[in-house]
């Protein structure tokens, strides 16, 4: 693993001064996103809120500590350990852990069971454990022996003749080591080591450091994983179905996963795809319910080695947690039906900076029907995308969301039907990525520096390389049926080159290869109109499209248009009632700085518009007209 930011997570050291400036920046955002009642995020509160946890109405209660005696009782007298209590409990029992560090892991569970602090105690879950005994070798080197390591390799479909050069094959390995709550990268050998590196030597087991640890806290990773809910038999019980509820819990510094709720299949080793759960087609009755109703609420989860936690299972909510700093992924939700994630706070994913992966801060996998991703602040994704529905998911509803820095804001990829509505996207490569699928409503979103890009291409199940997953959605011929409407695009500095597409970026992208040209020729979109583009300064009129649209009759089936007058004679019936303003020199909004995205100082020539009703029912708004964009103008 590397080190990301200098700030380590609140309960797991404590913090360094970049830490607090990156707190003093979020406090600021969730300050600025406040716009007052009925507006587009909300403002939060993002991430887990304090509290006090009295004791559960639970058959039984077992209250743990870090210095419980595995024979006692568990009250709060004489409270036991957490791993005792783990294979004691039954579905309708509760655990309740006292403050302190758990340095544990692989604790193993099939019941209906609630987690959570007492009172308003502090119970971090670490997967680490102290290394103190070093020895001393030349050229600066110290070494200790370790027995608990992780090593792991990329997964099959990784090409490392594109990515050799950019990822080193050791950054896969899942091992971590922490220097004074301070995270350090992987090396390659002893002639690496440095002051913020480690090496691991794994045929003799061995971890190196380039420096002396003497009086300072030195941790490696333990545990590949705090709770694992499996739907195997386990401790003399059959397994029971019902999802966990775990609050007020923090968990870090796991190699791997912090959390793994199971599905038909066994957890997967780090070197099995853990995503075929299910394997091939499979209706929404034959999946998902193995473990259903699992609650995460004021939970931390950060430093994973790859993701924090694989989540399989109907009716699943994240709430009021922060995921920060992991690797792959963050929250992994697969194969599951009415999943709920809102109010979370998400930042730095892919922290390794790992090439050829496609990792994103939440990643929504094979088959997911409605899932909802609403009101969440998901910040500095700078190596990774933001949200990701991949691969046969179902009308999913992405509202209220607050997206900055991230590879693509949304990205919704062979996958049949999502609602987009009230997002403010800031300073993305792409503000949404819709790829291969169909029926992408688009409504009432805010576009800063942040492209809307519509794609599609020749990918099927014939000779891909996984297979299967192209079955999952719509065939190459149905990838239609996409809505843009009431949107605000507003950039200041649009960038001549991007990561997907041509060198001429447009703000609203419609595009397909020349392969497909005059052999895909239905519109991508069934409506585009009541849109607003605003392109700032003068240097932004010269070859800086608004609008990209494929199936045009040209040479390449593409074609740029830089105002929206001719796109309109091109492609007749969509934008009538679209505004565009280039070289705008005016203030458009409140405050950028502050990340006040209210409209001001747009001519009067932009009227409040009605709102569709589909857009009414997921952002709750009253039936009276909306300036385009998610926020209100200011008053």
């Amino acid at each position: 693993m590397t080190a990301s930011a200098p700030d380590t997570h609140p309960c797991a050291q404590a913090p360094k001064a970049g830490g607090h400036r990156i707190r003093t920046w979020l406090l600021a955002m969730a300050a600025g996103l406040a716009f007052g009642a009925g507006a587009q995020p909300s403002g939060g509160p993002y991430g887990p809120v304090a509290q006090s946890y009295a004791l559960p109405k639970a058959a039984h209660v077992f209250v743990v500590a870090p210095d419980g005696k595995a024979d006692a009782a568990g009250t709060v007298a004489e409270p036991t350990t957490l791993e005792a209590a783990v294979t004691r409990v039954v579905t309708g029992d509760a655990i309740v852990l006292r403050g302190g560090t758990y340095r544990t892991g692989s604790l193993k569970f099939n019941q209906g069971i609630t987690l959570q602090p007492y009172l308003g105690e502090q119970p971090v879950l670490k997967g680490t454990q102290l290394a103190t005994t070093w020895e001393a070798l030349p050229q600066n080197v110290w070494r200790t022996k370790w027995s608990q390591l992780f090593p792991a390799q990329p997964l099959g479909w990784w090409q490392r003749r594109s990515e050799g050069k950019l990822t080193p094959l050791h950054r896969f390995n899942n091992d971590m080591v922490f220097v004074d709550g301070e995270l350090l990268e992987s090396a390659g050998w002893e002639g690496e080591l440095g002051p913020k590196t480690y090496y691991i030597d794994y045929a003799n087991g061995y971890v190196y450091l380039g420096f002396d640890p003497k009086g300072k806290q030195v941790e490696i990773t333990a545990h590949d994983v705090a709770l694992h809910r499996t739907t195997r038999e386990i401790h003399g019980k059959a397994p029971d179905k019902k999802g966990p509820q775990i609050r007020g819990l923090s968990f870090t510094q796991y190699a791997y996963r912090a959390i793994d709720i199971e599905g038909q299949r066994p957890a997967a080793g780090p070197n099995e795809e853990p995503t075929d759960d299910p394997i091939g087609i499979s209706p929404e009755s034959a999946h998902g319910k193995e473990v259903v109703g699992t609650l995460l609420e004021n939970v931390s989860i950060s430093f994973c080695s790859r993701v924090a936690g694989y989540f399989r299972g109907d009716k699943l909510v994240i709430r009021n947690s922060l995921i920060s700093d992991t690797g792959t992924e963050g929250i992994y939700v697969i194969g599951s039906a009415d999943v709920l994630l809102e109010r979370n706070l998400i930042r730095r994913n892919n922290i390794e900076r790992l090439t050829g992966i496609f990792p994103s801060a939440v990643k929504i996998f094979n088959q997911s029907y409605r899932v909802t991703v609403r009101d969440n602040l998901i910040v500095e994704q700078s190596h990774s995308n933001a949200v990701w529905y991949d691969v046969g998911n179902v009308e999913g509803v992405f509202v209220n969301n607050y997206i900055e820095g991230a590879q693509a804001g949304l990205f919704f990829e062979i996958s049949k039907g999502v609602v987009v509505a009230g997002n403010v996207f800031v300073n993305n490569e792409a503000g949404i990525r819709i790829l291969n699928s169909s029926g992408a409503r688009v409504y009432h979103n805010t576009f800063v520096n942040s492209p809307a890009l519509f794609a599609r291409d020749q990918r099927s199940n014939v000779g891909d390389h996984f297979g299967w997953h192209p079955t999952t959605g719509p065939g190459v011929d149905e990838r239609v049926g996409h809505v843009f409407e009431g949107n605000l695009m507003v950039a200041n500095d649009a960038p001549s080159s991007g990561r997907w597409g041509p060198a001429r970026i447009a703000l609203l992208r419609f595009e397909q290869p020349p392969m497909l040209c005059g052999k895909v020729t239905a519109p991508m979109s069934s409506k585009v109109d009541g849109n607003v583009y605003v392109r700032m300064g003068a240097a932004e009129a010269a070859n800086r499209p608004l609008v990209s649209w494929a199936t045009v009759a040209d040479a390449n089936c593409m074609s740029f248009f830089d105002g929206l007058d001719d796109f309109r004679k091109a492609v007749p019936g969509l934008e009538a009632k679209s505004r565009a303003f280039t070289k705008h020199a005016g203030v458009v909004f409140r405050s950028p700085e502050m990340r006040r995205f209210e409209l001001v100082g747009l001519p009067a020539t932009v009227p409040a518009q009605p709102v569709p009703a589909e857009a009414r029912k997921v952002l709750g708004w009253a039936d009276v007209p909306h300036v385009p964009g998610a926020l209100p103008a200011a008053r």
